[in-house]
Formats: C-alpha cells, sequence, structure tokens
C-alpha cells in the first residue's frame, strides 16, 4: 500500500500543483488575509484566528465526540478555494467515503479527491507524512481516531506539515484533549455550529466561536447535521465518490 500512494502522489504528468498553497483566483468570499494564512470563510472564526484565518506551516488538530465528519462542515469553503490549484485533497482513513454530489454542488472537483485507507495505524502515520511531504496535495485530512499517539509521532507530522505549502488536518477524538501536542493550532467541535479554540500560538485561547449562517452559501448543503452514528445520510458522506 505504501508503495502504490507514494505513485499515486508523485504522479507529476497528471497533477501539476501550485509551489504555494495560495493562488489569485480565489471566490471573493474567501479573502486571504494573511500571507501565511487562508481565510476559513466564516468571518467570525476568522477574527478569532491569530493569523486571521488557517495557519500554515503547522498542523490543525480537531478534537470531537464522534467519527469528525461534522467537522467536516468547517472545512467546505477552504476545499472550494483550493480545488482552483488542481492539487490532490487527501482524506486519510476517512470513517465514511466523501458523497461526491455534496461535494460537487459545494464547486468542488471531486477528481481532485484522493482516498487512502491504510490498514494499521504505522500506515496511517506514514500516509499522512508522505502526503504532507509530497507537494502535491493542497491539503491533507486525517483521521486519527480515538488511537493515542506518542509525542514524537505527532511531532513528525507538525515537521512534515512546517515544511510543506500543505494545510495539515488531524481529526482527533476529545479524549486527547488534555494530551500534549505540537499542533499549532488545536479546536474542539462542542455543540453546533460552535468551536472552541484550545490552542494557538501567539493567539487567544479557551475562546468559543459561534459560526454564523450568514457566512453559508445560499441553498447549499452544509454538512453541520451529520449524524456521527449514521453511515446512511443522504447530507454526509456516505455515498461512493466519481
Amino acid at each position: 500500500m505504501n508503495e502504490m500512494l507514494e505513485q499515486v502522489i508523485q504522479r507529476k504528468d497528471t497533477w501539476q500543483g501550485h509551489s504555494a498553497l495560495f493562488n489569485d483566483h480565489a471566490p471573493a468570499n474567501h479573502e486571504f488575509h494573511d500571507e501565511r494564512a487562508l481565510s476559513t470563510g466564516y468571518s467570525s472564526l476568522d477574527q478569532a484566528l491569530q493569523q486571521g484565518g488557517w495557519p500554515t506551516g503547522t498542523s490543525i488538530e480537531v478534537l470531537s465526540d464522534g467519527c469528525g465528519m461534522g467537522a467536516m462542515g468547517l472545512f467546505l469553503p477552504t476545499m472550494e478555494t483550493l480545488s482552483g490549484q488542481n492539487r490532490w485533497q487527501a482524506f486519510i482513513a476517512p470513517p465514511y467515503t466523501p458523497y461526491a454530489p455534496l461535494l460537487s454542488a459545494r464547486g468542488i472537483d471531486t477528481q481532485q479527491v484522493l482516498l487512502v485507507h491504510p490498514q494499521n495505524r504505522e500506515d496511517l502515520l506514514w500516509s499522512t507524512e508522505q502526503a504532507l511531504r509530497s507537494g502535491t496535495c493542497s491539503v491533507v485530512f486525517s483521521w486519527l481516531g480515538a488511537t493515542e499517539y506518542r509525542y514524537s509521532e505527532l511531532r513528525k507530522l507538525q515537521l512534515a506539515a512546517a515544511e510543506s505549502d500543505t494545510l495539515a488536518v488531524l481529526f482527533r477524538s476529545n479524549d486527547a484533549q488534555h494530551n500534549h501536542s505540537p499542533a499549532g493550532l488545536r479546536l474542539q467541535m462542542r455543540e453546533y455550529r460552535r468551536v472552541r479554540i484550545l490552542k494557538q500560538r501567539g493567539g487567544r485561547q479557551d475562546l468559543d466561536v459561534t459560526l454564523s449562517p450568514s457566512n453559508d452559501v445560499p441553498q447549499q448543503p452544509q454538512l453541520w447535521e451529520l449524524p456521527a452514528s449514521n453511515p446512511t445520510s443522504s447530507t454526509g458522506f456516505s455515498a461512493g465518490i466519481a
């Protein structure tokens, strides 16, 4: 599996990605606020984050009670923006298969979505690190689950993110909340449309942020209502991707 993944992410003939995370063709509602940050698409969250958006050069941890798929509502605007780069958007060990019609409805090119299903924790960590270091991914979403990880293992992912221009998002269980982590930003999904900033470098911490529906795309799915225990939800990541 490792060799197959390496062959896929290194396909330069097909995926000619930009050398930087940012481009000049983002929609008007996805402004870049800092040369090292990408707008989240939610004004209240941008204002609460020290760099005015998702920080790059570091890993972002998102903690939740469920499988983490409900938290994908946080990243749909970012996926839409990054879709213009023509680079992979990697999903590593997702609990459900991304629902292609939902992504397409949000302007996300499903042909750029790379699904990776590691067989064990070692493969999961290796796949995440290689995807971050490859330079062919605009974003890497990795579901680490409820498994405990050594600080040194998470540190390797943090270093890979620091040395790349790839947005690194790690989904973990709430059980990891009190464990020390090298991630530059740690968020927790506590309530419907509410995010708690547990940690951010140089910025306010232990801060609750409400995500206003005014930033949603009208008449498009938002992924906030996805039940973690229902793998067949029509609004969730359940059907096969094209």
